[in-house]
C-alpha cells in the first residue's frame, strides 16, 4: 500500500515546566511514522536549512521518502504543556507553501498541515491522485501569522467528499459550510475524554481507554492515520476502536513497541454507540 503524507515537518520546542525540549514535529511527522508501520510512505513537505539533517535521516531510516520543497526557513511551533493534555502553541516562524503534487497515484493521501501550507489548488490536485484523500483540519483554520496560535472560523467546504475527516471538539466551531454527512467520516476526538464520530450521517459518542500520559504531542496525528489505515482493512466501528487503542498505547510508550494483538486486546476497551441519524455537528 502506497501512502502520501503532506505537510509541513516541523521544528517543535517542548516545554513542560523549567524543562524544555527541541525535536521533530508536525502533523506530517507523527502520521508518516504511523503510517510506515504498515504501508510504503511518502512525505511531501517544505523544510529550511535549518532543520537538522539527523531528523530527515531518521525518516529514511524507517524507509520513509521525502520530497522536499526547499524553504528559507522551516516552520517552528512552541508547545508549552499547560498538563498532560492542555498546552498553548507559539507559531515561531513559517516554510514555504507546498505547491505542487507528485505525478504519480496512491492507495491514500493524507492532508495534514499545521500553518496554513497547503493551497486549495493543491487540495484540489490530490483529490485526482487517491480514491482515499483524508485531511485533519488544524492547519486550515490556524491565523498563519508568529505569535499565539489563533483560530479562525474558515469556509472548509473543499472537505466536502472526503474519505476522513480529522478536528478536536475545541475546533468544531471554526468550521464554516461542512456538514458530517458531505465525508464519509468525520472523526470530533476530545482527548481521554468521550469524543463523537460521524459515519455517512450517523453519530457515535465513543469513549476511549484511560492510560497514563505525560504529554499529547501527535495524539490526533496518530488517531487520523491509524483510523485511516484500519478503515480500508475493517469495517468503521472495529476502525475506530483499533485507532483509539493504538493511539493509546503510542501515547502510553511515545514510541510504537507494541504488537497488533496488544491492539486488538486494549481494543475491546472502547466504547462505541450509535445516537441518532442527524446532518449537524450539535
Amino acid at each position: 500500500m502506497k501512502c502520501l503524507l503532506v505537510g509541513h515537518l516541523v521544528i517543535d520546542t517542548i516545554v513542560e515546566g523549567s524543562k524544555s525540549e527541541t525535536r521533530i514535529g508536525g502533523g506530517a511527522y507523527y502520521s508518516a511514522i504511523t503510517l510506515s508501520n504498515f504501508c510504503d510512505v511518502e512525505v511531501l513537505t517544505s523544510v529550511g536549512e535549518d532543520f537538522p539533517d539527523e531528523w530527515l535521516d531518521e525518516l529514511r531510516a524507517l524507509r520513509i521518502k521525502l520530497r522536499i520543497i526547499p524553504s528559507e526557513k522551516s516552520t517552528a511551533y512552541e508547545l508549552r504543556y499547560l498538563d498532560a493534555n492542555r498546552r498553548r502553541l507559539r507559531l515561531l516562524s513559517k516554510a514555504t507553501p507546498i505547491s505542487k503534487a507528485p505525478s504519480k497515484r496512491y492507495d491514500m493521501v493524507l492532508m495534514n498541515p499545521v500553518a496554513n501550507e497547503i493551497p486549495l489548488e493543491l487540495v484540489e490536485k490530490l483529490k485526482k491522485k487517491t480514491a482515499f484523500l483524508a485531511a485533519d483540519v488544524q492547519g486550515f483554520i490556524r491565523a498563519p501569522v508568529p505569535g499565539d496560535v489563533m483560530l479562525q472560523r474558515t469556509d472548509v467546504s473543499f472537505l466536502g467528499g472526503l474519505k476522513a475527516v480529522h478536528a478536536d471538539i475545541s475546533e468544531m466551531d471554526y468550521l464554516k459550510n461542512l456538514r458530517p454527512g458531505e465525508v464519509e467520516v468525520f472523526l470530533a476526538s476530545n482527548g481521554p475524554e468521550t469524543g463523537f464520530a460521524y459515519f455517512r450521517g450517523s453519530r457515535y459518542a465513543y469513549r476511549p481507554v484511560k492510560v497514563e500520559v505525560k504529554e499529547s504531542t501527535g495524539a490526533g496525528d496518530v488517531f487520523l492515520a491509524s483510523f485511516s489505515y484500519f478503515y480500508t482493512r475493517c469495517p468503521f466501528i472495529q476502525a475506530l476502536k483499533r485507532a483509539n487503542a493504538f493511539t493509546a498505547l503510542f501515547l502510553k510508550h511515545r514510541s510504537f513497541s507494541f504488537s497488533m494483538e496488544k491492539v486488538n486486546e486494549l481494543a475491546m476497551g472502547v466504547a462505541v454507540e450509535k445516537l441518532n441519524d442527524i446532518n449537524s455537528w450539535e
